[in-house]
C-alpha cells in the first residue's frame, strides 16, 4: 500500500498541530518534527530535515495558525524578518525572555496525545 504524500498535506499536519497551543506556551520546531509521521520526502538526493520541512510549513502558514509560538530548540526566536514581531506577541502572551531565551521546561507546550515529552536542552 503506498501512502501519497506532498508537501502541502505535510504543511497542513503542521499547521493543525501548532493550532492547537495554547496561549503562554510554545513549541519547538524539532518537537513538531518529532511528533508528526515522518514525511517520506522523495529520494532527490537533497538532505532535507523534517524540522526544516516544519520551518517550511510555517513560514507559509495561513493567518490562523499562531505561528509565533513555534521557535528554535535553544528557546530562542530564530533569526529572521519578523522575528521582532514574534518576540513581541509572545512577551504580551506573558513569555519572559532572559538574555534572548525563555525557560523551556516552563513554557513548552506537550501534546497530550504524545506518549512522552520531547528531551530539550537545560537552558537556565
Amino acid at each position: 500500500m503506498t501512502i501519497s504524500w506532498t508537501k502541502e498535506s505535510y504543511f497542513e499536519q503542521v499547521w493543525s498541530f501548532v493550532r492547537q497551543v495554547p496561549e503562554g506556551k510554545v513549541v519547538t520546531y524539532g518537537q513538531i518534527a518529532q511528533t508528526l509521521p515522518d514525511p517520506p520526502v522523495p529520494d532527490t538526493g537533497e538532505m532535507v530535515s523534517a524540522a526544516r520541512l516544519v520551518g517550511s510549513a510555517m513560514a507559509a502558514s495561513p493567518a490562523d495558525v499562531p505561528w509565533h509560538r513555534v521557535i528554535n530548540a535553544q528557546g530562542r526566536v530564530s533569526n529572521r524578518a519578523d522575528a521582532a514581531k514574534q518576540l513581541e506577541l509572545l512577551e504580551a502572551e506573558g513569555l519572559c525572555f532572559v538574555h534572548g531565551r525563555i525557560d523551556l521546561p516552563e513554557h513548552l507546550w506537550h501534546d497530550t496525545n504524545q506518549i512522552a515529552p520531547p528531551k530539550q536542552h537545560q537552558l537556565f
